[in-house]
C-alpha cells in the first residue's frame, strides 16, 4: 500500500489505521505502523486517534500495542493534554482497568485534565460500578473462592510488562501456576480471579487519581471530587466515597447541585444502603445530618417517602417484600431524623407519613393481590393434604382386626413410622391452612406487610413444606406396609418417585419462604459493616 492510499481518508476522516484499530485487527495495525508511524498521531472528524478506537471498541490487544508504539514527545500525543485525558477515561469507560492503571502510573499529570466532554477521569470511575467489588453480585460458593484467592503485589506491575513487552510477550515462557489446578476443578474460579484482579487495581487507580488531584489548586480540585462524590453515590460505590472522604475530608458535605441533597440524602433516595451505612461508622460529626434537608425541605423520612427506583424495587421478588423493604427504609430513617422531624412538612405541606401512603398506594394494592394470590393457591394445596392424610389415619394399611378394631400391623416398625408422619403431616397442613386463611383475612393496613403478614407466609410456607415432605414419608412406609411381602423390585421406584413432589416444591416454592425468612428475620441491611472510622 502506497503511502499516498495509507494517508487517504473516508467521509468520517479515518485513516487505515483508524479502520484497522476499529476492527480490531492488529496484525494489520502492525504492519501499517510499521510503514507509517505517523499515522498513529492523525486524527479523524471525531479529533480522535487511531488508539481511541481501538479503546473505545473494547479491543486490547491492539490498544495495548498501539500503546506500546506511541511516543509522548509528538505532536497530538494520545498521552498528554485533551487527547491523553481522553484515552484514559475511555480505557475506564471501556473497564480496561489495567489500562487505565498504567496509563496513571506511567502518565500522572492525565488524572488532572478533562477530556473532550469535560469529564475527569474520577467522575468517569465513580459511574462505572461494575468494576468495583460492591458492583458484583455473588453467591455464597463465588464468595468462598473470591475471599480464598490470594493476591500479590506483582499482580499490579504485571500489566506494565504487557504493554511494553508485546513484541516479545508471546515468546516469555510460562510458569507453573498452582491456581489452574483449582481452575481444572471448579470452571468458574479463573473468571473469578480476574474480577478480584480487577477490583484490587480499580481501588488502586482511584487512590491514585485523587492522589494526582491532591496536587492542584482547592478551587480546581474541589468541583472534580464534589462531582464524583455525589456519582458515587448515585450509582452505590461506597469504594469511591471512602478514599475520596479519606482524601479529601470536606468532600462528604458535598452536595446535589439541583436538589441541595447530600451524599446520605441520595443514598435514601436510590435506597444504596451500602453507601447510607456509612454514616454509622462517623464520629460525631454524623449529627450533622441528623436535621439536614434538600431544596424542598425534604428530610430523610421523605425521601424514602417517595417511591424507589424501579431498578432497585426489581431486585426483590413479590409486591409484598418489596413494601416490605422500603417499610424498613422508612423505619430506619424514623430512627435516624430527630423525633422533631417525624412529622416535618416538606415544602409541598406534606408530613413524610402523608408522602409515604400517597407514592406507595399503588404497590400496597400490588402488595395486598401479591399477598393473596400465593396465600390462595398455598390454602388450596394445605386443604387437599388435609383431606388426604385425615382419611389415610383411619384407612390404615392392612386393615384392621374385625373383632378388636386394631390396625394389623399395629406393631411393626414401617407402620409406627406410617402413623407419626400421618399424623405430624395432618397437624402442620391444618396449621398451614390457617395461616394462610389468616392472610385472606387480613385489614392489610401499610404496618402488616412490614412483619405481621410476612410472619404469617413464613409460618404457612414452612408448615406445607413440612406436611409435604411427611406425607410422602406417610404414602411410602404405606406402600411398604402393603407390598413388602410381593414385591420387593417395586419399592425402589417408589422410593426414588417419592423425592419428586418435595424436590419440586423446593425448588419452586424454598426460594420464596427463605427470602420472606431472610427479609424478615436476617440481619437487615442496615449499620455498621466493619470497625473502619470514615471520618
Amino acid at each position: 500500500m502506497s503511502n499516498e492510499a495509507m494517508f487517504s481518508k473516508a467521509s468520517s476522516g479515518n485513516t487505515a489505521l483508524h479502520v484497522a484499530a476499529l476492527a480490531g485487527n492488529k496484525e494489520a495495525a502492525k504492519l501499517l505502523v510499521n510503514k507509517n508511524p505517523d499515522l498513529l498521531y492523525d486524527l479523524n472528524e471525531d479529533d480522535m486517534l487511531p488508539i481511541h478506537l481501538a479503546a473505545r471498541n473494547s479491543h486490547k490487544p491492539t490498544l495495548m500495542y498501539l500503546i506500546s508504539v506511541c511516543k509522548k514527545d509528538v505532536e497530538n500525543s494520545p498521552f498528554v493534554g485533551k487527547l491523553g485525558a481522553l484515552l484514559l477515561t475511555i480505557a475506564i469507560a471501556s473497564e480496561f482497568i489495567d489500562v487505565a492503571l498504567y496509563l496513571v502510573q506511567k502518565y500522572p499529570d492525565l488524572a488532572k485534565l478533562s477530556d473532550n466532554d469535560d469529564d475527569y477521569a474520577l467522575q468517569v470511575i465513580a459511574g462505572t460500578k461494575s468494576v468495583f467489588p460492591s458492583g458484583q453480585s455473588l453467591n455464597w460458593w463465588q464468595n468462598w473462592i473470591y475471599s480464598s484467592i490470594p493476591l500479590t503485589s506483582s499482580t499490579m506491575t504485571k500489566i506494565t510488562n504487557d504493554i511494553e513487552n508485546q513484541s516479545s510477550h508471546d515468546q516469555m515462557p510460562k510458569k507453573f501456576d498452582w491456581f489452574k489446578i483449582i481452575t481444572f476443578v471448579v470452571g468458574e474460579a479463573k473468571s473469578i480471579r480476574k474480577k478480584k484482579i480487577m477490583h484490587q487495581q480499580t481501588l488502586e487507580l482511584v487512590k491514585r487519581l485523587c492522589t494526582a488531584l491532591e496536587s492542584l489548586p482547592s478551587s480546581d480540585a474541589s468541583p472534580v471530587y464534589q462531582n464524583a462524590i455525589i456519582k458515587a453515590a448515585q450509582n452505590g460505590i461506597h469504594e469511591v466515597v471512602e478514599v475520596i472522604v479519606e482524601m479529601f475530608p470536606n468532600a462528604i458535605y458535598a452536595q446535589e447541585p439541583e436538589t441541595d441533597c447530600n451524599i446520605f440524602h441520595i443514598a435514601a433516595r436510590e435506597r444504596v444502603e451500602n453507601i447510607f451505612n456509612l454514616i454509622y461508622h462517623m464520629n460525631e460529626r454524623k449529627q450533622y445530618f441528623y436535621d439536614s434537608t434538600d431544596s424542598s425541605s425534604n428530610n430523610f423520612m421523605h425521601m424514602c417517602g417517595e417511591l424507589a427506583p424501579p431498578h432497585k424495587l426489581n431486585l426483590i421478588s413479590g409486591a409484598a417484600l418489596q413494601l416490605q423493604r422500603e417499610l424498613q427504609w422508612f423505619k430506619e430513617m424514623e430512627m435516624f431524623v430527630n423525633p422533631s422531624r417525624r412529622t416535618w412538612y416538606n415544602s409541598d405541606d406534606k408530613t413524610p407519613q402523608m408522602v409515604f401512603s400517597e407514592k406507595h398506594e399503588k404497590l400496597k394494592s400490588q402488595g395486598e393481590q401479591w399477598m393473596k394470590d400465593t396465600a390462595n393457591s398455598c390454602s388450596i394445596a394445605a386443604a387437599l393434604i388435609v383431606t388426604v392424610v385425615f382419611a389415610a389415619a383411619f384407612t390404615v394399611p392392612g386393615g384392621v382386626h374385625s373383632e378388636t378394631g386394631v390396625p394389623v400391623y399395629v406393631e411393626k416398625t414401617s407402620f409406627i413410622i406410617f402413623a407419626i408422619t400421618d399424623s405430624i403431616s395432618m397437624f402442620t397442613s391444618a396449621t398451614s391452612l390457617l395461616m394462610f386463611l389468616s392472610i385472606l383475612t387480613s385489614r392489610y393496613a401499610e404496618q402488616d406487610f412490614l412483619y405481621v403478614l410476612p410472619k404469617r407466609l413464613c409460618i404457612g410456607l414452612l408448615t406445607l413444606f413440612t406436611s409435604i415432605t411427611f406425607m410422602i414419608v406417610a404414602f411410602s412406609a404405606a406402600m411398604y406396609i402393603t407390598l413388602k411381602e410381593k414385591s420387593n423390585l417395586f419399592l425402589i421406584p417408589v422410593a426414588l418417585l417419592a423425592c419428586l413432589p418435595v424436590s419440586s416444591f423446593v425448588l419452586l416454592q424454598f426460594p420464596l419462604l427463605i427470602a420472606v425468612m431472610y427479609t424478615t428475620y436476617g440481619p437487615g441491611i442496615f449499620g455498621k459493616k466493619s470497625d473502619r472510622r470514615l471520618y
